[in-house]
């Protein structure tokens, strides 16, 4: 096993390793363990951070995968966050306020597993083999499902990095797979032509474990997975931010990813400074390596990281009520009780994913749809066939989504949509009634939510009488068919009948032209 650098405390910036040339992606010896900041236009202030602009290719692309694969795929219990739990005897909220009710997972693992102090969760990562992993194929999964970016969790809060770090021996390269495995996936996107990004869930490491003499986590041995103890309310200290963004530009400087996603931890305020900084980093960095690069952030939950424009907001498990102005992410999972793979988990259907795909479309957004793969590297059969399915819809309504633009009004119908992060599962069911609409250029595309069982459909928006058409409807077609489709423009609405022998879809796209 190689040596890591061991003492955090004395991480110092040092000089640039990388040319900044875009070419190859770096797979060699590991960079040093920090670097000092990009030179470029943009300074680790709110002002400059806010001269980046979100780039066209990825508003174009509106379809992302997610992926959360780690050493917690070992035990496939509960969720993601089986790490944190199993050293909690007591239900404990993110923000860290202790219940009475028991922790199911606590129990869980000591009856599947044993003693906290002698079977910790250091203890799966030997079992965590990906001995079936075949990156290219998952690419090529993703590709047939439309994705247009791939988003690999590259640390997620349990503290094991999925690249070859120098920064930590808890990496892939040295321990379970001993693989780069987000070196592997970024080299088969890049030969694919998919866009690579990463997410980053490290910093939230400092208040993810419980330190109590009972557990494996006090064992000083076991501190750059875990954490070095401290108080349980204690704000990140000093080495340990210095920590983080050596990690965290390790990562951009090593894989130059094209999206930079950061999940929650790094809300909190005492990594104000440092994320600035690393803001700035990696949009000089992506300069540099002449790239147009997305960095993503979540608000809410311990603060708001930056103001509007200075990244992209993503909004997790949730959606927006109406079109936004600036560029969006929602962020969901194609499962429903876990991001990891979990035994026991149950899917979403192709059918409510597609709508949330065009809803989001249609309020100016992108959806970064994740899947969590088996610890062998194999990702479940529910899943695949559901990405398949939207692939297969988006092989025939694309045209409708990819590189559109959010027109006058996002769409019309009776159901209303939750938002905000967390809310998905307030939403019902979308009816024939809610339509969405978007734009490429002059061309127009009603989005139709479910299949009218008649075949019939008004939609008000359209009506000569809206005034939201500068001309009058030239024509409609039905994407996907050559039969022509009856459809008149009444001053209330524009009427359509759909073609009788035309196939059902959980959604259809009209590609509406105005003329006069």
């Amino acid at each position: 096993m190689r040596t890591a650098c061991l003492l955090v405390t004395a991480l110092t910036l040092a000089s640039p390793t990388a040319s900044g040339e875009l070419g190859p992606i770096p797979l060699g010896p590991a960079v040093r363990p920090a670097v000092a900041p990009q030179d470029g236009p943009y300074e680790p202030t709110i002002e400059s951070l806010q001269n980046w602009r979100t780039p066209e290719w990825f508003r174009n692309a509106k379809l992302g995968i997610f992926i959360h694969w780690g050493p917690y795929a070992v035990p496939a219990h509960a969720s993601e966050w089986y790490p944190r739990k199993m050293y909690q005897e007591y239900r404990t909220s993110p923000k860290g306020v202790v219940s009475d009710k028991k922790e199911p997972v606590f129990t869980h693992h000591r009856e599947a597993w044993g003693d906290q102090k002698e079977f910790g969760y250091k203890d799966f990562i030997p079992s965590f083999q990906a001995e079936s992993w075949n990156p290219a194929a998952w690419v090529e999964l993703f590709k047939k499902a439309g994705a247009r970016y791939v988003v690999p969790v590259a640390e997620h809060h349990d503290g094991f990095a999925m690249y070859d770090s120098s920064l930590t021996p808890w990496n892939s390269v040295d321990r379970g797979p001993m693989r780069d495995c987000l070196g592997e996936l970024a080299a088969a996107c890049r030969e694919a032509d998919m866009r690579f990004g990463v997410s980053s869930h490290y910093a939230f490491n400092w208040r993810y474990y419980t330190y109590e003499d009972r557990f494996d986590t006090v064992d000083p041995k076991n501190a750059e997975l875990y954490g070095r103890r401290h108080a349980p309310d204690a704000p990140a200290d000093e080495a340990f931010l210095k920590l983080w963004s050596a990690r965290t530009t390790e990562i951009i400087d090593k894989y130059q990813p094209e999206v930079l996603w950061f999940d929650f931890g790094f809300n909190y305020p005492e990594f104000d400074d440092a994320r600035k900084k690393v803001a700035a980093h990696y949009y000089n960095r992506g300069l540099a390596n002449g790239q147009e690069v997305v960095l993503q952030y979540k608000e809410g939950l311990h603060g708001t990281p930056f103001p509007p424009g200075a990244g992209l907001l993503d909004v997790e498990r949730g959606k927006l009520a109406d079109i936004r102005e600036l560029p969006w992410q929602t962020d969901t999972s194609i499962s429903t009780k876990s991001w990891g793979y979990i035994e026991g988990d149950t899917f979403k259907s192709s059918d409510s994913l597609i709508d949330d795909l065009i809803d989001i479309v249609s309020k100016n957004g992108c959806l970064l749809l994740n899947v969590g793969p088996r610890a062998d590297g194999t990702i479940p059969e529910a899943g695949r066939r559901v990405l398949l399915e939207i692939g297969d819809w988006l092989a025939v309504n694309g045209e409708a989504i990819y590189a559109t633009r959010p027109w006058t009004k996002f769409g019309e119908g009776p159901t209303e949509v939750a938002t905000g992060h967390h809310t998905e599962g307030k939403n019902s069911a979308f009816t024939s009634q809610d339509i969405r609409f978007t734009r490429n250029g002059d061309t127009l595309y009603a989005i139709g939510l479910a299949w009218p069982t008649d075949g019939h459909i008004e939609i008000e928006s359209m009506g000569a009488g809206a005034g939201l058409l500068d001309s009058g409807v030239a024509s409609v077609e039905l994407l996907g068919s050559d039969q022509p489709v009856s459809w008149r423009q009444e001053d209330g609405a524009l009427v359509v009948d759909l073609p009788a022998d035309a196939p059902p879809q959980p959604a259809y796209a009209l590609r509406v032209t105005t003329g006069t």
